[in-house]
């Protein structure tokens, strides 16, 4: 709104006011009382002439059915267990496109605790479904019961199993929110099935950390749901200093590779989809980190890591390769996961507070941080 209607954006949003009945109980002083009706009917107003610019049509419409919702609970409507997931999973994919990060990832916990009382809720009506219907047809005599044949996983058996938390999502297992199917390094592997693409990953990988070949920059390219962020959560699970012993499945490959100790890794795990450029993220030793860099060093090694990109940090400008490559001898051996660079970066453009280049800094980044991946012992 600055941009377009730079010291005059405010008589223009109190113009909207006036002009609309969803916001007539506004008070037209001079601060606004910014609410979630007039957030949204403010955007509708400038659609045409700056919004659309940074969110496509899909964006207006979860906005528009995220505003209803916002209407249903003002007048203490009731929502059923499908709605409130509905309305959330909006919610969520409205946060996710602007990259409010942390917000997106509360919607997401809320989201998910409704799934389970759903789950629940339909695992009761089958067992009362089944116990009225009857068995048809005969058995064939001789045959022993499915159950002494088959055991199903305790989860399933339980009824506690949801499908959504088996979606695999790099942030939840850095966060420690995952399910133990994804955030347990030994569950993970007992679960998956290492195929020939995904064995020669990791035997690459560890080749590269131990210092004996293997390619230092890998980009994952698959289609969606083929495997790309289980591929990454592989290679953080595999360097987070467990044995290989304890890893089923990982210890047989890589002993037929010749490899009978991994390296515990630093690891790094950047998802743009989880991270805002415009935000301030505050750790918990003190450190304000600005940048992908930023927060890249202090996953690395904490605020001894921080300390050596910090100034580059501060004025959100590229670090050169020699300094990540300082970055990289003071941690090593380091492991880099980045997942959804692109969502991160295209939001740099029309996002106010952003020193000027921020863009081509972060380019400038993508490709130091490609040279000083050549060091010894990075992926």
């Amino acid at each position: 709104m600055k941009r377009r209607h730079d010291k005059d954006w405010v008589h223009e949003v109190k113009d909207i006011i006036r002009g609309n009945p969803a916001t007539k109980h506004h008070k037209l002083t001079d601060e606004i009382k910014w609410d979630t009706s007039l957030v949204v009917n403010v955007i509708d107003a400038e659609w045409q002439y700056l919004f659309r610019n940074k969110l496509g049509p899909s964006d207006r419409s979860m906005l528009f059915e995220a505003r209803a919702v916002r209407n249903k609970w003002a007048h203490q409507e009731a929502f059923s267990l499908d709605d409130t997931i509905r309305a959330l999973d909006t919610i969520w994919r409205l946060l996710s496109s602007i990259s409010a990060g942390e917000q997106a990832a509360e919607v997401d916990r809320l989201k998910q605790a409704v799934m389970r009382a759903r789950y629940q809720e339909l695992a009761k009506q089958e067992v009362k479904k089944a116990s009225k219907e009857t068995v048809e047809g005969s058995p064939i005599s001789g045959l022993p019961p499915w159950r002494e044949l088959v055991t199903p996983h305790p989860d399933v058996a339980s009824g506690s199993f949801v499908q959504a938390e088996f979606a695999a999502d790099l942030s939840q297992v850095l966060r420690g929110e995952a399910a133990d199917e994804y955030g347990n390094p030994k569950e993970f592997f007992r679960r998956t099935y290492l195929t020939e693409g995904l064995s020669s990953l990791l035997t690459g990988a560890a080749d590269r950390l131990l210092n004996s070949g293997g390619d230092p920059v890998i980009e994952l390219q698959t289609n969606f749901g083929g495997g790309k962020t289980h591929s990454m959560l592989a290679l953080y699970h595999m360097f987070s200093g467990a044995s290989p012993a304890d890893l089923p499945g990982l210890d047989g490959l890589l002993k037929q590779h010749g490899v009978d100790k991994l390296p515990k890794a630093a690891r790094a795990v950047l998802v743009g989809t989880a991270l805002s450029p415009a935000e301030v993220h505050k750790m918990a030793d003190g450190c304000e980190v600005n940048t992908m860099w930023g927060e890249m060093a202090w996953q690395l090694a904490g605020k001894e890591g921080y300390n050596i990109v910090k100034e580059s940090d501060q004025k959100r400008t590229a670090p050169g390769s020699d300094l990540l490559s300082r970055l990289f001898e003071f941690c090593g051996p380091c492991l880099i996961l980045i997942d959804e660079w692109v969502a991160y970066i295209r939001q740099m453009h029309e996002t106010d507070g952003l020193p000027a280049g921020s863009f081509d800094a972060n380019i400038t980044f993508a490709q130091s941080l490609t040279e000083a991946a050549k060091y010894p012992k990075v992926l």
